[in-house]
């Protein structure tokens, strides 16, 4: 059974069919092109609202270890900055553990998402992200794939085209850090770099 099934029961589906709850579980996908301040992403980014129904307790520790299972690690326990910044060596996963916020994705002319307790999202690297509200309205779990280091790249004219250059050799990951192998990140971005790249190579 799914990592997802052993650490929440998610939505009580105990015994439903193991490709039921991956088809329940589809991402929103959402695509954000360089804006010439921020590379932004020809990979879309993966929202998953209400993904974990989360204990009243022990919920940072559960999210880690599901994030440990799939290997998205090198966690952190904290809020989202106020201010656009974004990774260029590396993706990143985010489980809201409290609260709720609206969060800027892509920069001042970007997409704008509601994220609350239980959401994931997974956001591609050189998306600019940013908190519309207070740091601490939200208290998430964050992780990377494999556990790669991370770097903050705020939209400064001297960070291009190095980091252009750093997103573009950043392998698709092997794992979704909610769903595991085969579904999910690894699935949908290896699909959609196909596509992306077809497109502007057509």
């Amino acid at each position: 059974m799914t990592n997802v099934l052993e650490l929440y029961h998610i939505k009580n589906l105990i015994g439903i069919d193991i490709n039921e709850i991956r088809l329940m579980h589809q991402p929103q996908q959402y695509f954000i092109d360089d804006n010439g301040i921020f590379p932004n992403s020809i990979l879309p980014i993966l929202y998953y609202p209400n993904a974990l129904q989360l204990p009243p307790l022990f919920s940072a520790r559960q999210v880690k270890s599901l994030f440990e299972k799939n290997e998205w690690t090198n966690n952190w326990r904290n809020g989202i900055y106020t201010y656009h910044h974004y990774h260029s060596i590396t993706h990143e996963a985010m489980a809201v553990i409290r609260g709720k916020t609206n969060l800027q994705l892509g920069g001042d002319d970007g997409i704008k998402l509601t994220i609350k307790k239980g959401d994931v999202l997974v956001i591609p690297a050189g998306v600019a992200h940013k908190n519309l509200g207070n740091e601490k309205d939200v208290i998430v779990i964050g992780g990377y794939p494999g556990g790669r280091d991370y770097d903050m790249n705020y939209g400064k004219p001297a960070e291009r085209p190095a980091a252009d250059s750093n997103i573009k050799k950043l392998p698709v990951p092997s794992t979704d850090p909610l769903l595991g192998k085969a579904n999910g990140v690894p699935k949908i971005w290896k699909t959609g770099r196909q596509q992306r790249v077809g497109k502007k190579n057509g």
